[in-house]
Parts: structure tokens; sequence; C-alpha cells
């Protein structure tokens, strides 16, 4: 249950240029880029409970791998989808309801770090938490 516990946003890599081919506004791309991010990660088998909080939100979700579920952005973007477990990584695949197009992310821990990566579109960004 390496994923277990409370984390904190480090930094960001290429995360603007991935918002931006999310469709994000400027405006929103600025602050989402400075979102004090904390995530809280229970993992039980294969149920997980995650809460984000930011500057903008706080959501709590429950999904269980595998399990296709609903899932809305910061910025209002809808999607569905589902997370697995391949190896020590999650990887989740979502669809969007507005165009149809697949987001990948994935959650790994290395070293002592979280690394959230996201791709969409060809675009690859990653966002580092550490325990907080």
């Amino acid at each position: 249950m390496a994923f277990n516990g409370t984390w904190k946003i480090d930094r960001n890599e290429n995360y603007e240029k991935f918002m931006e081919a999310m469709g994000v506004n400027m405006m929103k791309r600025k602050l989402g880029a400075h979102d004090n991010l904390k995530l809280t990660i229970q993992q039980d088998g294969n149920k997980f409970t995650v809460k984000e909080a930011s500057n903008f939100r706080t959501i709590e979700l429950e999904f269980t791998l595998g399990v296709n579920f609903e899932y809305s952005l910061a910025d209002g973007t809808e999607l569905n989808g589902n997370w697995n477990l391949e190896g020590n990584k999650l990887v989740g695949t979502f669809t969007r309801k507005d165009n149809g197009k697949v987001l990948k992310a994935y959650r790994e821990i290395v070293g002592d770090e979280l690394v959230q990566t996201y791709v969409y579109e060809g675009v690859e960004s990653k966002r580092i938490f550490k325990r907080g």
C-alpha cells in the first residue's frame, strides 16, 4: 500500500502545456499551475479513497480498480474511465465526454515521491508530490 498517505505538490513539469492541450484557458492555466494540490490516498485491497484538496476545491472520490466511474476535472471537464494496477503503477484511462478523446494518467512511487504523469493528445506532463 505504498500509495497510502498524504502527498503535497512539490513541482510540475510541462503542466501548463498539458492544460493548454486540454483546452484550459490561460487564466485557469496560470492558477492551476499554483493550486497547492494535496492528495490523501487510502488503499484497501482493490478499493481506493482519494481526497483532492487544492485552492479551488476539495473532493473525495472512491473507486475500485478496473471499475469505470465518472469524474470532473477542476476546470469542469467531464471524464469517464477507470484505474488499474500494472505492476506497482496505477494506470488510469479516461475518456472525455465532450470530445471522446482519451486522457491517460499514471501514479507511481519513485524514491520518496509520488509521480503523477498525464498524457493527452501527445503532450506529457508530470506533477511530483512529496509526503506531507
